[in-house]
């Protein structure tokens, strides 16, 4: 049995996920690909199916609507544990994320990282094809959260990761309610309060070719109305749920 899932939640991806999916069994072809589809109505969960079908290391996990990338990453998680993957990764279904780092990510978590971030803000990496708006956002963001939260993380939003499976366990999962960047600010600060090794792997971010970007106002608005509550009442501070549209 392969030793590492990859979860790559979609969401009308149709145009990107083959190429992806490709250029992930060509990386690491060792490993085994979770699909989470949150009911594409472009079609991608169809498209998952029969690219599944064709190779038995993909599977294909079907939501019955779109609930938000946090969640769709717990319900990946969940599996990765029922299932007893050692390494869990996370990245993103519309090229943007560049498999061929993978492998150098996952040796760091073999090595003993807890969490490997793939890094855009650190010395070595870099992001292309972003306006310069998106780019004062990231980085403004990621700075704020290093602030707030006392992190040492420099791209603590970041996507693109490898988990060890004992340190999910480690979290109550069952508590995050967090969507978008603010899930994944959560969660890295979560393991670096606990004590828990994070590495920072510089990589190239490319920004997608295909589809249409998931950034909204919304997103950014949870990620600093929750960081800023983390970093005056601590981890168990009040959580806003918040409504289907802003997900």
């Amino acid at each position: 049995m392969a030793e590492t899932l990859i979860i790559l939640p979609t969401y009308n991806e149709i145009e990107s996920l083959g190429t992806v999916l490709g250029r992930i069994r060509q990386a690491v072809p060792q490993a085994d690909v979770l699909v989470v589809d949150d009911a594409s109505p472009d079609g991608t969960g169809g498209l998952a199916d029969r690219l599944a079908s064709a190779d038995p290391g993909i599977s294909v996990l079907h939501r019955a609507a779109k609930q938000g990338l946090g969640r769709a990453y717990l319900a990946g998680f969940a599996h990765a544990l029922d299932h007893g993957y050692r390494f869990v990764v996370e990245m993103d279904a519309d090229g943007s994320h560049d498999p061929s780092a993978l492998p150098a990510m996952i040796d760091l978590a073999v090595g003993g990282a807890d969490l490997v971030i793939g890094s855009r803000w650190v010395h070595g990496g870099s992001v292309r094809n972003w306006p310069w708006v998106r780019q004062v956002i990231s980085r403004a963001g990621n700075s704020y959260s290093r602030t707030v939260l006392r992190s040492g993380i420099h791209d603590i939003t970041a996507g693109f990761r490898v988990y060890r499976a004992d340190a999910l366990r480690s979290l109550d999962l069952s508590s995050v309610s967090s969507q978008g960047y603010c899930f994944q600010v959560e969660l890295a600060w979560r393991l670096e309060r606990a004590g828990r090794r994070v590495v920072e792997h510089p990589i190239v971010f490319i920004e997608r070719a295909a589809g249409r970007s998931k950034m909204h106002p919304g997103i950014v608005v949870e990620a600093l109305l929750r960081v800023t509550l983390w970093g005056v009442f601590g981890p168990s501070s009040p959580k806003r749920e918040l409504p289907p549209e802003e997900k």
